[in-house]
């Protein structure tokens, strides 16, 4: 396998603030270039997409029949703008697609798999396709190998309302809104946005772990550094031309409460961030099973850095 040392290192986000909570898309404009986020990370990451994508495929994949134009538009534009944004790293020989940092050649007008599935091979995000409807949008497919604790199999099929139920004040607070956005979203135009929540694991893909409430004793302040992890998403948003349906990603970051704490005033905001969050907002993050550990440290590390 190829790697490039060049590869920059993974962004560290710090999306939470340290203000009243608010339920918002916060959507800003992504540009072009920086769609999709690849960094020092991808070896290690594309390695685990092929190895979920061996041992776990109908957990990761999963699509509904009609989107099949869809699936194969990702493809296509994912293949033409990854060479034009990332020379470096892609290279397109007519319907050859050269992957630099993993040494994959891909025969665009062949693909051996589903041409959804080959799109998430080239990229560190999670792809899922909307599919704009009447009555709301709907999510017809999706490649999710860091799932937050959700499964695409019980998601897939089902309008967007439906699949963020158990997400509390969704439905009162972003549902019309997001669904407002997902007809409307211009052609050419890229959105983002960015979410967080604290973990009690490291790992990408998540099936479970919603709504737990038993405190773990195993979780103390004078741990809470290396056994808790903040997981961001990178989410992006854009339309394909020739489908209409809106293209989906969300990138994964997890990171070390240790990393975070060390970063200048971090610490302090996350504070502020957990005690801000409604109850049942911190009961579906699964917050009551280290909230008090993970604010032990948080103020601890706060307070080092003041002094």
């Amino acid at each position: 396998m190829e790697c490039d040392a060049s590869l920059p290192e993974e962004v560290v986000h710090l999306p939470f603030e340290d203000g009243p909570f608010r339920m918002a898309m916060g959507l800003v404009a992504c540009p072009e270039a920086a769609w999709f986020e690849i960094d020092a990370r991808y070896p290690a990451e594309m390695a685990e997409r092929r190895e979920l994508l061996a041992t776990r495929r109908a957990d990761v994949l999963a699509v509904v029949p009609g989107s099949e134009a869809a699936r194969a538009e990702t493809l296509a534009v994912l293949a033409a703008h990854l060479p034009r944004h990332h020379p470096a790293w892609f290279r397109r020989d007519g319907q050859i697609l050269h992957n630099r940092l993993t040494g994959e050649r891909w025969d665009l007008a062949a693909p051996p798999c589903d041409p959804l599935e080959l799109a998430g091979r080239l990229v560190q995000e999670d792809l899922c396709l909307i599919r704009p409807e009447a009555d709301g949008p709907v999510l017809e497919a999706g490649l999710v190998c860091a799932p937050s604790r959700w499964r695409l199999t019980e998601k897939v099929g089902h309008p967007l309302l439906q699949v963020h139920a158990p997400v509390p004040l969704y439905a009162e607070r972003l549902g019309a809104p997001v669904d407002r956005f997902m007809h409307h979203l211009k052609e050419g135009r890229i959105a983002s946005r960015m979410n967080w929540s604290v973990v009690d694991s490291p790992a990408l893909f998540q099936l479970g772990g919603k709504h737990r409430t038993e405190r773990d004793p195993g979780i103390t302040a004078a741990n809470a550094g290396e056994k808790l992890h903040l997981r961001t998403e990178r989410q992006s948003f854009r339309r394909l031309p020739s489908t209409g349906r809106v293209l989906f990603g969300i990138r994964v970051h997890s990171y070390p409460l240790a990393r975070i704490a060390a970063i200048p005033g971090a610490a302090a905001r996350l504070a502020a961030a957990v005690r801000a969050l409604p109850a049942e907002m911190g009961r579906y993050k699964s917050l009551p099973v280290y909230r008090e550990a993970l604010l032990g440290f948080l103020d601890a590390a706060a307070s080092r850095t003041l002094g």
